[in-house]
């Protein structure tokens, strides 16, 4: 017997992508973030949101445009998620957060808290990251890195180009190191490439006294030499971290 072909028009690109989109927005705009919206365009500091430009299991951000025609980024920490709960050890060491209470959603707005405060610290330091502007609630506002309107892409999607490119990064790292800073999660996944190399997310940023901060520290240290000596740009360890701690 002959096989009956459904004629039902297969889903078109444009379909899937809505498809997707309508996802995204009903992981990420609840109620309680909407309301948060419509408070920061009330206060002017966003008129409307453009696109996602990154998306991630623990936080999406999204491009945004200000009243007077301006980009800036929004970082919107999800809710519901409970990869949240494998980061309680970057929040729990920091003496800066020894209060905070242990709901879902009060450990959701710390972290989100504790990268303003840790952006604040790289701003003030020099460091190349994000300028941030506020945090609320879930939503942290930062600075938009990128050109005429499109964000600079991720180093593990561009790829190293030169040895002075991995000592700039450690550069940066000295300098949050100096101020009492460690970034806990830097990889090639974590850096912006643009006219300089940009530190992005700092949620699990760590001071100086956290407990596991040295740890921390060498792991960045050891991880971003590792990816850069894959591609033919190498430096050794132990003089790294004098560099990053002299």
């Amino acid at each position: 017997m002959a096989r009956k072909v459904s004629k039902r028009k297969r889903p078109s690109r444009d379909d899937f992508l809505m498809k997707e989109y309508f996802k995204l927005e009903s992981e990420v705009f609840d109620r309680e973030v909407l309301l948060t919206l419509s408070k920061l365009m009330e206060k002017r500091v966003i008129e409307s949101i453009d696109y996602p430009v990154s998306t991630g299991k623990e936080a999406n951000v999204f491009r945004a445009t200000t009243p007077s025609g301006s980009y800036l980024a929004l970082k919107i920490y999800k809710i519901e998620t409970t990869r949240f709960m494998r980061r309680k050890e970057y929040l729990e060491g920091d003496p800066r957060f020894r209060k905070f209470r242990r709901s879902e959603r009060d450990f959701v707005y710390a972290f989100t808290q504790k990268e303003l405060k840790n952006l604040q610290i790289c701003e003030k330091a020099g460091v190349h990251a994000p300028r941030p502007i506020l945090q609320e609630k879930n939503i942290l506002v930062m600075e938009f890195l990128g050109e005429r309107g499109l964000p600079y892409s991720p180093l593990h999607i561009i790829g190293p180009s030169s040895l002075s490119q991995l000592k700039s990064i450690l550069h940066d790292v000295q300098k949050m190191y100096r101020k009492g800073l460690v970034h806990a999660d830097l990889s090639e996944y974590n850096i912006l490439v643009g006219p300089k190399p940009y530190l992005i997310d700092f949620g699990q940023g760590v001071v100086l006294s956290h407990p596991n901060s040295e740890k921390y520290l060498e792991r960045d240290v050891r991880n971003t030499l590792n990816y850069f000596s894959r591609r033919g740009f190498s430096m050794d360890f132990e003089d790294a971290m004098d560099y990053v701690k002299k």
